[in-house]
């Protein structure tokens, strides 16, 4: 089965759209939303429509933490223009799509396989997994072999050693990496909604679980039209201009 892995959509539409067309156009069976659907951009309801719909045909989705705060969650930890953001998406979601946020859960295993927001030694605190150390502590809060994840907003492979720390890998777009049965891998999908590597072409990844590979792919898409849209909502100038830099 070819799994298409998505985090950090964050409310924009134009990114979300054109990374479900780009899978599927690649076979993809099934579809992972790895938390943060909304937040900073400016089209929360028609993505929440989206993927909620998709739930409803087989789809697997995970809350995180901007879907959490716009749930009433805390904010103390956000930047000022996140926060904007969850304030202006909690005044526009419904009964519908708050119902539907509540009942995600934070984590989820099957087989050999876990997924997950951020870091899965402690999944309600939202910890960045973005170095050895964090990835090390995931791995043994699991018996997983195989991690997926968000939060980081950048693509990025760690891969378990005999000894010692994890080690990273920056994967390549559009090239498979084969996950060896040897070895544990902690995967980060990067963003669909808002990638912060430098590059703003929207973010996925595809597993394919019969040949054992994984693939990042860097899906372009009208930024501009998703940036235009923040700023005729009233949403802080700045998301806007992150969508545009990728940073």
């Amino acid at each position: 089965m070819r799994t298409a892995l998505l985090a950090d959509i964050h409310s924009n539409l134009e990114a979300l759209e054109a990374c479900l067309a780009h899978a599927r156009r690649r076979g993809v069976e099934r579809f992972a939303f790895l938390g943060d659907l909304v937040g900073y951009g400016a089209d929360p309801l028609a993505c929440l429509d989206i993927i909620a719909g998709m739930v409803e045909e087989g789809a697997l989705a995970l809350r995180g933490n901007h879907d959490e705060a716009c749930l009433g969650g805390q904010l103390e930890a956000m930047h000022f223009a996140a926060r904007d953001a969850i304030y202006w998406t909690r005044e526009r979601l419904g009964p519908r799509q708050r119902e539907f946020l509540a009942g995600l859960p934070l984590t989820h295993e099957e087989g050999e396989r876990c997924f997950a927001h951020a870091g899965m030694d402690q999944p309600g605190r939202w910890i960045y997994a973005s170095d050895a150390h964090t990835v090390a502590r995931s791995f043994e809060a699991s018996a997983a072999r195989l991690f997926f994840t968000g939060h980081v907003h950048e693509p990025q492979l760690y891969f378990s050693m005999p000894a010692g720390l994890p080690r990273p890998f920056r994967p390549v777009p559009g090239v498979a990496v084969p996950l060896s049965e040897f070895r544990r891998w902690f995967v980060i999908v990067g963003s669909a909604g808002q990638p912060r590597d430098g590059n703003p072409a929207a973010c996925y990844a595809l597993y394919d679980e019969a040949a054992g590979t994984l693939t990042h792919h860097r899906v372009p898409y009208d930024c501009e039209a998703a940036a235009q849209k923040i700023l005729a909502v009233g949403l802080p100038e700045r998301l806007a201009w992150r969508l545009r830099s990728g940073t």
